[in-house]
């Protein structure tokens, strides 16, 4: 059911993806080297960060990130059901992103009390969502599913909703997906390659991150 609460969220949601642009999508091995890829695309100048909680320190890295106090908002993504969504919340985790979103992972989302992007690959995924109040979704995963020209056809029928495309975007094409009019932000893990990770080239990441804000 559509709330006023949960339309606030929803603009929340989307100023957040206006504001990034680029959406660093990080699956990172420990807190520690959360904090320093969190430091380093920072002072690429990227505003937001999803850490995905497929590893075993995606939380405390969110904790640690938050805890931090850098200016960057940090999100916990691949959120799979209402026990990580209430987990990321209790780390700190300022909004959520999820790669799908079956009917009871909605209903986890509509209580929410932070910014949700919710996950849709389909037009009767999105109208789902839309039928729940849900504005700003995560479109997922991109490039497998018609990437740019689904996008494009997307917008007809649902031109108010926002999308925030993941999953095959690279350097090579993320603005030509940000030149779409319901594309406000797109995620990748480009700029947050796991050899960069590995090594600490936190310099790596940072110029990265630059570029792909067009600096």
């Amino acid at each position: 059911m559509n709330t006023p609460e949960l339309a606030t969220r929803q603009h929340d949601a989307l100023t957040l993806l206006r504001r990034a642009r680029i959406m660093p999508v990080l699956s990172l091995a420990s807190a520690e080297q959360g904090l320093a890829c969190a430091r380093a695309l920072a002072a690429g100048g990227l505003t937001a960060i999803e850490v995905t909680l497929r590893t075993p320190a995606a939380l405390a890295a969110i904790r640690a990130i938050r805890d931090a106090g850098l200016a960057l908002t940090v999100g916990a993504g691949t959120v799979l059901d209402a026990a990580q969504l209430d987990a990321a919340i209790a780390h700190g985790a300022e909004f959520i992103v999820t790669p799908g979103t079956p009917p009871a992972l909605a209903d986890a989302l509509q209580r929410a009390p932070l910014p949700v992007i919710p996950g849709a690959a389909s037009a009767s995924e999105i109208m789902a969502l839309h039928a729940r109040g849900f504005r700003t979704l995560k479109f997922f995963p991109a490039a497998a599913i018609g990437g740019i020209a689904a996008l494009k056809a997307l917008h007809g029928p649902f031109a108010e909703l926002s999308f925030c495309p993941t999953g095959g975007i690279g350097e090579h094409d993320a603005r030509d997906y940000l030149a779409l009019p319901n594309v406000p932000c797109v995620g990748g893990s480009w700029m947050v390659k796991k050899e960069w990770l590995d090594a600490g080239d936190w310099a790596a990441v940072s110029a990265s991150a630059r570029r792909s804000l067009g600096g």
